[in-house]
C-alpha cells in the first residue's frame, strides 16, 4: 500500500473514536463489551515501556495472551514501543519455554505467578542458563533461577483493569522497595483516583478504607449497549468495587474486593457461572464457589457443596469432572468441600453467607492440610494471603 494511502487513513482517526471492544467476565457471570477509545492501547503501550523501563537491547518472552489488555498493553505493545524483540509460544509449556528463554537470550520475562512457579520447578530449570534475566522482580519464583536476589525492578506497586486499560496507578519498576513497597503507587498522569463510601457514593479522606473509583484518559468509554448512567456517577467515575484507601501522599493501597469475583492465575472466575452449572447435578443441593488465599495463584477455587437430602455425599472427582464438561479449565474448582446444612450462616433472607463459608473452607483445608497446587495449607500458618492485583488482574 503507497505511503500516501496509509498516512490518509490515519489522519481519518482521532485518539477518541472507538478502537478496540475487549470481554470480561468483571463482577457478574455475564461476559461484559468493554469499548475502550483508540488512545488507550496507545498510551498504556508507550506508558509500559516507559515504566518498565524498556530498551531497544531488551528481548521480551510474554506467556500473556493477547486478548487481555495486559498482553496487548504490557507485552505487545511496550515491546514495539521501545524497539525491543518479542519472543513467544503458541502455547504455554515450562520445559520448551525454559529453552526458548536460553537460547533467545531474553531480558523480561511476563507471564502468571502459577506459570512463573511451574517454570521455577520444571526438572529443566536448574540446567537452563537463565543469567539473561534481568527484568523480574524478585519474589517471583523464577528469581532466583536467574540469580536475581537483590529487589530493583517490580511492576507489583500497581492497580487496574481492563476498564482502565491496565494500569490505573503504579510505580516505576525501578522505584526504590522501601518506597513502593506495600502500595499499589500513585494515579498515573491523566488518571484520578477517588476513594467513595460504598453505599452512598460520598468522596472520603486520606486513611479511611472505601471503594476505588477512578476516571480518566484511559478509563473505557463504556461496557458495550449499556446505557452510560449505568455505569459511571455523576462526575464521570467509574465505581470499581474494589475496596482501599489513599494515604497521605495520594498513594493507592488496595485492600481487597467488595464483591465476591474470584481471580485466580491472573483471571476472572464468577461464582454465580460454577454455581449455575452445577445446578443440573442431581446428587448437589447446592453449592457456593469461594476463593481462598493462595500464595502463587492468589486465590484458589473451593466449591461448598451440600448433598441433596438423604443422599450420599458424592466423590469429589465426580463432581469435578461434571463442571470439566461444562466449564472452562481454569474455572473447575481446585477442591470440592461438603457441609451439612446445619454448618451453614444465613442472612435474614435466607442467603447463604460467603465470608463465614470463605472461612469454614479454609479452615477445613487447614484441617486436611490440603495441599493445592504445591501450597499446603497448614492450622498454624492460617494468615497465608495471595498477590494483590497487578495490572494484569483482568487486565
Amino acid at each position: 500500500m503507497p505511503d500516501a494511502v496509509a498516512d490518509g487513513a490515519a489522519r481519518e482517526v482521532t485518539p477518541t473514536d472507538d478502537g478496540i471492544l475487549l470481554y470480561t467476565s468483571g463482577t457478574t457471570a455475564h461476559p461484559k463489551g468493554i469499548v475502550h477509545f483508540q488512545r488507550a492501547p496507545v498510551i498504556q503501550s508507550w506508558r509500559f515501556a516507559e515504566y518498565m523501563d524498556l530498551i531497544a537491547e531488551d528481548r521480551v518472552w510474554t506467556a500473556q495472551p493477547f486478548f487481555w489488555t495486559a498482553g496487548l498493553a504490557m507485552s505487545l505493545g511496550a515491546t514495539l514501543a521501545a524497539g525491543a524483540t518479542l519472543v513467544l509460544q503458541e502455547t504455554f509449556e515450562p520445559g520448551a519455554a525454559l529453552a526458548l528463554i536460553e537460547a533467545e537470550r531474553v531480558t523480561v520475562v511476563h507471564a502468571f505467578p502459577h506459570q512463573e512457579k511451574a517454570l521455577a520447578e520444571h526438572p529443566d530449570a536448574a540446567a537452563r542458563n537463565l543469567a539473561s534475566v534481568v527484568k523480574l522482580r524478585a519474589s517471583s519464583p523464577l528469581a532466583a533461577r536467574a540469580g536475581l536476589a537483590k529487589d530493583a525492578w517490580s511492576m507489583h506497586a500497581s492497580y487496574g483493569m481492563t476498564e482502565t486499560f491496565t494500569l490505573a496507578t503504579a510505580y516505576p519498576a525501578r522505584t526504590p522497595p522501601d518506597q513502593r513497597g506495600g502500595t499499589s503507587g500513585p494515579p498515573l498522569p491523566g488518571i484520578e483516583v477517588r476513594i467513595v463510601d460504598p453505599e452512598t457514593g460520598a468522596a472520603l479522606p486520606p486513611g479511611t478504607p472505601g471503594e476505588i473509583a477512578v476516571r480518566g484518559i484511559t478509563l473505557m468509554r463504556g461496557y458495550h449497549k449499556v446505557e452510560p448512567e449505568h455505569v459511571f456517577d455523576a462526575e464521570g467515575f467509574f465505581r470499581t468495587q474494589d475496596g482501599g484507601f489513599l494515604d497521605e501522599r495520594g498513594v493507592l493501597h488496595w485492600t481487597g474486593r467488595l464483591s465476591s469475583l474470584i481471580k485466580t492465575g491472573g483471571a476472572n472466575v464468577s461464582p454465580l457461572e460454577i454455581e449455575k452449572a452445577l445446578a443440573a447435578h442431581p446428587r448437589i443441593k447446592v453449592g457456593l464457589a469461594v476463593g481462598v488465599p493462595h500464595p502463587t495463584l492468589g486465590e484458589a477455587v473451593v466449591l461448598c457443596a451440600v448433598a441433596s437430602g438423604g443422599a450420599a455425599e458424592p466423590p469429589e472427582s465426580e463432581i469435578r469432572g461434571f463442571l470439566r464438561e461444562r466449564l472452562a479449565p481454569y474455572k473447575v474448582p481446585r477442591r470440592v468441600l461438603f457441609f451439612r446444612e446445619s454448618e451453614l450462616a444465613f442472612t435474614g433472607s435466607q442467603k447463604i453467607q460467603l465470608g463465614p463459608l470463605r472461612s469454614a473452607a479454609l479452615q477445613r483445608l487447614q484441617a486436611e492440610s490440603a495441599e493445592i497446587e504445591g501450597h499446603r495449607y497448614l492450622a498454624e500458618n492460617p494468615e497465608a494471603r495471595g498477590h494483590a492485583p497487578t495490572a494484569s488482574a483482568e487486565p
